[in-house]
């Protein structure tokens, strides 16, 4: 134990910095992207109500499609770091050219699912008339960047992978640089740009018409498709990637590959998936609560997911470096690459509930001015600050697993502890209590239905990582080449 702890405290001292320069330029990324979200809901609710409406509906349909697109191409992310670890970077180009295989269809099925079943879901959800035509509107506008949205994760996951994390930063503030000019001609029209710019504003700018929700879905599928074609310009010629001749020779479908690409990937997007419907089905749950509660609820899971990027951030990386570790044949090393990964987590999490503790009351106040949903937020801040170790850890235990290529089992943790245990939990002791003992405990029943879901997932995580990374260091599992 003692020889185990040294040689972590060792790994701590050379890995820090490699695991933060990874880490650092991941989080930025995720920071643009949801800024993007923020931007889109902030322009279209100056606009109106319905609007603005339309695109929160419109986003809760496309942007969990998105992520489990996201998450199964992050599967190539191990893959491409174990073949660069191990110097078998011949194998990197053919890998990458089937997962862009995989992005194009998933992006295309993407926009089909969008285009055809809109309105079912719509009616089903008894989304008002008014509402659900606009929503329609942005997501059939939205559908036509899904493509290029699912090429940029692709190449992301690639450079990813190659120890290149900065490009997928500096690509997302570009698409934010475009999102915001473009909401603001295409949401507000030529009236919004005089109100801008005043008459001296060409006539046939003024003449452009506010296009609202439909706008807003044209301005983020430009976006995405800028994205897309940066990415692909820079990997084309960046020297970055070493002698990795990403767009030479275009490999066709090779099924293995794009077997072992989804064997890796799917798990990792269903449990993306399942964690983005968990709050998704929370929210509807907690919607019959009145709107103060409703407004509280979104007020403390915006502001802390915003601090959850940096953990998440850092879960990415550490399969990043699991990854090369063991490519490198190096299985005892990754097993102490994986552990300092969950330390830095540890301390990342205590940085994180400081951070809640010292600016919940500020912060909120930016947020709202309504007293009674100041006093709310700051209830469920404080169960947030409970949760802040267990999500940290549930997501940097995730990370390592993903370096092991061992998804299939985060699937399963995931359904567990989110769904049964996360929202079955929750629903139970906010609309029902505790046996009689403890009354229905409301949106605070569902906030500890959270904490008790992430607690389990990490407890599980853990145990998982233990069990592999043992059995990896003693030859019982052999993690297969890329």
């Amino acid at each position: 134990m003692a020889s185990f702890a040294s040689r972590l405290l060792a790994t701590s001292r050379k890995e820090t910095r490699p695991l933060m320069r990874l880490a650092l330029p991941i989080c930025g990324a995720q920071l643009a992207q949801a800024g993007m979200s923020v931007v889109d809901v902030m322009m279209t609710g100056r606009l109106g109500a319905t609007d603005l409406a339309a695109v929160s509906v419109g986003s809760s349909l496309w942007l969990p499609l998105m992520l489990f697109m996201t998450g199964t191409l992050m599967g190539l992310t191990p893959i491409v770091a174990q073949l660069l670890g191990g110097g078998r970077t011949a194998g990197i180009r053919p890998s990458v050219h089937q997962a862009l295989w995989i992005a194009l269809v998933m992006g295309m099925v993407a926009a089909a699912l969008l285009w055809v079943t809109v309105m079912p879901i719509f009616r089903l959800m008894a989304v008002p008339e008014e509402v659900a035509g606009r929503a329609a509107a942005y997501l059939a506008a939205v559908a036509f960047g899904m493509p290029g949205v699912a090429l940029f994760q692709a190449l992301r996951a690639f450079s990813d992978g190659m120890n290149h994390t900065r490009p997928s930063l500096w690509i997302s503030l570009v698409g934010l640089g475009v999102n915001i000019p473009c909401n603001f001609v295409l949401i507000y029209g030529g009236e919004g740009l005089t109100g801008l710019f005043g008459d001296w504003l060409p006539g046939s700018l003024q003449a452009l018409p506010a296009l609202g929700a439909l706008g807003c879905g044209i301005a983020t599928a430009i976006s995405m498709w800028v994205m897309g074609l940066a990415m692909i310009a820079y990997t084309r010629h960046s020297r970055a990637y070493g002698d990795v001749a990403l767009w030479h020779s275009p490999t066709p479908p090779r099924w293995p590959l794009i077997g072992e690409l989804l064997h890796v990937g799917v798990p990792i997007g269903v449990a993306i998936f399942v964690e983005v419907t968990l709050f998704t089905l929370i929210a509807l749950f907690i919607a019959s609560l009145g709107e103060i509660t409703v407004a509280a609820h979104q007020v403390a899971l915006n502001y802390t997911s915003i601090l959850f990027m940096l953990p998440l951030s850092l879960g990415m990386a550490l399969t990043v470096r699991v990854g090369n570790t063991l490519g490198q044949g190096r299985p005892d090393a990754a097993r102490l690459v994986a552990w300092h990964g969950i330390l830095v987590a540890l301390a990342v999490a205590g940085l994180n509930s400081l951070l809640l503790w010292l600016t919940a009351e500020p912060v909120i106040g930016l947020y709202t001015h309504d007293s009674e949903v100041q006093r709310l937020t700051l209830t469920l801040v404080g169960l947030a600050m409970l949760y802040q170790v267990s999500d940290a850890l549930q997501v940097n235990l995730a990370g390592a697993l993903r370096g092991y290529k061992d998804t299939r089992i985060i699937m399963l943790i995931t359904l567990l502890a989110y769904w049964l245990v996360g929202l079955g939990g929750g629903h139970w002791l906010g609309a029902h209590g505790l046996f009689g003992w403890i009354a229905p405990l409301g949106v605070h029943g569902y906030w500890i239905g959270l904490i008790a879901g992430l607690t389990t997932a990490a407890v599980l995580l853990g145990e998982r990582l233990r069990r592999i990374s043992k059995a990896t260091n003693h030859g019982q599992i052999e993690i297969p080449a890329g």
